[in-house]
């Protein structure tokens, strides 16, 4: 005999409704920065982004920042590098410990790639009333913070 298993409507989770619009968004991104002439992925969009914010952070604290695993960032970072748009300098004191810069390039680049941005975000928030908007990323704040270990440490053992 077969026991029942309770049934899971994934279309009425958060998360299949999440990943959907990332995927959308990245799409039209990537279309955005091609139509502006852009050979400038989302990824190395956010770096160039966190390193306009904080210029010189250190690769370990540059990975943090954006989400990604140390070795993919270093893969990434080379791209940039051979792109010239952003430059890594070793630590004097410890080699182990890079900083990374943005380059003149990636400076221009990073301000290019605003017009492309804009556009996007304009789309996305077509027919979306500043009250609704503030309601999805508090929402997205919620589902964010529900996934952090100091929130994940406190759930029951199964």
């Amino acid at each position: 005999m077969k026991s029942e298993q309770p049934t899971i409507d994934f279309e009425k989770s958060l998360g299949p409704w999440i990943g959907r619009t990332s995927k959308i968004t990245d799409y039209y991104l990537q279309e955005a920065m091609q139509r502006h002439g852009l050979d400038l992925s989302k990824e190395q969009m956010i770096v160039l982004k966190k390193l306009h914010v904080q210029d010189g952070v250190n690769q370990n604290e540059l990975a943090q920042l954006i989400y990604r695993d140390k070795s993919s960032l270093a893969r990434l970072l080379s791209k940039m590098e051979k792109k010239d748009f952003i430059l890594r300098k070793q630590n004097s004191h410890d080699k182990r410990i890079n900083a990374v810069y943005l380059t003149q390039t990636g400076r221009l680049i990073f301000e290019k790639s605003r017009v492309a941005i804009e556009e996007v975000i304009d789309i996305m928030e077509n027919n979306i009333t500043k009250k609704e908007k503030q309601i999805v990323i508090e929402i997205l704040k919620k589902v964010q913070y529900n996934f952090t270990n100091e929130n994940l440490a406190q759930l029951p053992p199964k």
